[in-house]
């Protein structure tokens, strides 16, 4: 193992409960195009990428279009309403303590990632954007991740395949058997338990 930990983190239900700012900003979307969107079913699918989602909604045609409408609205809604999860600050301050790096990894566009993280002060070394499966499999292996953490099944897949310890945090909407079954090393109810976890499995 490299003589710097470098730990990866999902951004959405890891690090920050953006589900109360995702809600608002699809009811804004909804509003301006006039189109319905169920905001709530929404936020119970956070995961895959946007367009996933915006193509339940909206034509094929004008899926692109309206990702980009979501993404330009979202500062003004989603922000500052989506709080940091429990054990957040803690975590990014045990790898600190360590003398690691910190990677954010996440689906979301990195402006708006940046934005998340800047307003709740969780000082990211790095963060990559629009990734996923393998996406994320490759932005990990960019930044040499050793572990890393996710509250999604997939999170779980693509670190098994960068070589990364998967962990998985029950934070989200996959519980920890289906968090196991797609491959974590480890399942920790939330992210007050990972510096515990790193003290157990990375000893200084």
């Amino acid at each position: 193992m490299p003589d710097q930990l470098v730990v990866g983190f999902d951004l959405d239900l890891t690090l920050v409960d953006s589900r109360p700012g995702i809600a608002a900003a699809y009811r804004a979307l909804s509003a301006r195009t006039g189109v319905p969107i169920d905001a709530e079913a929404a936020v119970g699918r956070l995961g895959p990428p946007l367009e996933v989602e915006i193509a339940r909604w909206f034509p094929a045609e004008e899926v692109a279009a309206t990702a980009d409408l979501y993404r330009a609205m979202y500062p003004q809604f989603a922000v500052t309403d989506s709080p940091a999860l429990a054990g957040a600050v803690e975590s990014f301050a045990e790898v600190r303590a360590r003398g690691g790096r910190v990677v954010v990894i996440t689906g979301k566009h990195v402006g708006n990632a940046r934005l998340h993280l800047d307003h709740l002060g969780l000082d990211a070394d790095a963060v990559e954007g629009m990734a996923w499966a393998q996406g994320k499999v490759d932005a990990m292996r960019a930044h040499g991740v050793q572990v890393y953490v996710g509250d999604h099944s997939a999170d779980m897949a693509s670190a098994r395949e960068a070589g990364a310890l998967a962990v998985g945090v029950v934070t989200g909407a996959h519980t920890a058997e289906q968090l196991h079954e797609a491959g974590a090393h480890a399942v920790l109810p939330s992210l007050l338990d990972f510096p515990a976890y790193l003290e157990l499995s990375l000893p200084i």
